[in-house]
């Protein structure tokens, strides 16, 4: 007859005593790195904010003569881990190029990255880090300019006196428009 009071045999107890052991130890470890592994990864499953149209100023607001004037692009922008609202994302020229008609380019010269500058006495854009020159139409003026294209010319939308643009910018050094993700 078999005893049925006696105790489990001494290997089941080691068994269960191991499993629960890694068991715990990888509850342990397992918590904290998956933690860690989505704050590290947490920028990239973020969305942007790009890709819609600024509002930047009223068409009566822009020189009736064609002037350019520039204007500071302010977003909200997520870096990293840091949330900036109101930041300062780049620059733009805007310009009446008829009644309702507005144009709008980026300041960042596609050569290098400077920003470009517009001189009112010679009607163009200059880029002080190379010395080239541009035309009011952001086409490249001088020949020997290194720039690879000219400004960046922006979409903009007029919606009734409103000037809206869709600010990006693009590579520099291509001789293609590459917007810059």
């Amino acid at each position: 007859m078999v005893n049925s009071t006696e105790p489990p045999s001494p290997e089941r107890r080691d068994f269960l005593k191991k499993a629960c052991t890694v068991g715990l130890g990888a509850a342990t470890v397992l918590v904290p790195a998956a933690a860690g592994l989505t704050v590290l990864l947490d920028p990239l499953r973020r969305k942007t904010e790009a890709g819609e149209k600024m509002l930047i100023t009223t068409v009566e607001a822009l020189p009736k003569d064609g002037t350019p004037q520039k204007f500071a692009i302010l977003a909200n922008r997520v870096d990293a881990w840091n949330r900036l609202p109101n930041a300062p994302v780049g620059a733009i020229y805007l310009r009446k190029t008829g009644e309702k008609a507005v144009e709008a380019l980026n300041v960042v010269c596609p050569h290098a990255g400077c920003f470009v500058d517009f001189r009112g006495d010679k009607k163009d854009y200059y880029c002080p880090c190379h010395n080239s020159s541009f035309g009011m139409d952001g086409k490249i003026a001088d020949p020997k300019s290194p720039s690879p294209r000219g400004l960046d010319s922006l979409e903009v939308e007029v919606r009734g006196s409103e000037v809206w643009v869709l600010f990006q910018n693009f590579q520099t050094g291509k001789s293609e428009k590459v917007p810059v993700a």
